[in-house]
């Protein structure tokens, strides 16, 4: 089994976040991780992507130029990895501020409008976890109880009360993407 996601998108929207909880769940289910942030100068509204390699045996090498997940949450993210998707894989596309449409008919597209789901839900601090739900249901790697221990692990003391919220915005990532909620996931 081998993973490569890309997550991408601007600074602030938890992109280097959610890429450390993929590789903190990979690891809890016992899977080899690599995490590689990429960001610009900028702290907000910059570039900012981040690649996770998931694999049951050992990883040669952190960079991945075909992965096969993406997630992009914004329009240049879109342009500059939608193509890198490899056949057969999963591009997932906040459509609440991308409004491309991908061509390719090789891949599995899921647009969810992870800002407004993540308004929802009281917080639009949890867009790209609602992304990553997304991922996840499409391509079920880690399962859920792994994603729960891991926020656990990575969130410091005084965030630990964000915990359930993570875990709602997941879940509802995952019932964007077909899933049903609560699955082993």
């Amino acid at each position: 089994m081998l993973e490569e996601i890309v997550i991408a998108g601007f600074g602030g929207q938890g992109i280097l976040s959610a890429g450390v909880i993929v590789a903190h769940a990979s690891m809890g289910q016992g899977l080899n991780a690599a995490w590689i942030p990429s960001y610009g100068p900028e702290m907000r509204g910059g570039t900012a992507n981040c690649t996770v390699i998931a694999s049951d045996e050992q990883i040669g090498s952190p960079v991945t130029s075909h992965p096969t997940g993406v997630i992009v949450m914004n329009a240049p993210s879109f342009e500059r990895f939608e193509p890198m998707v490899r056949a057969g894989g999963v591009l997932v596309v906040n459509s609440s501020l991308v409004e491309f449409t991908s061509r390719r008919t090789d891949i599995r597209v899921i647009a969810v409008p992870t800002n407004e789901i993540a308004a929802a839900l009281g917080s639009a601090l949890v867009g790209s976890i609602v992304a990553v739900g997304a991922l996840l249901g499409a391509r079920p790697f880690v399962k859920r109880a792994s994603v729960e221990t891991a926020f656990a692990a990575v969130l410091p003391a005084h965030r630990q009360h964000l915990v359930p919220l993570n875990m709602k915005a997941l879940e509802r990532g995952m019932e964007a993407a077909g899933a049903t909620a609560g699955a082993t996931v």
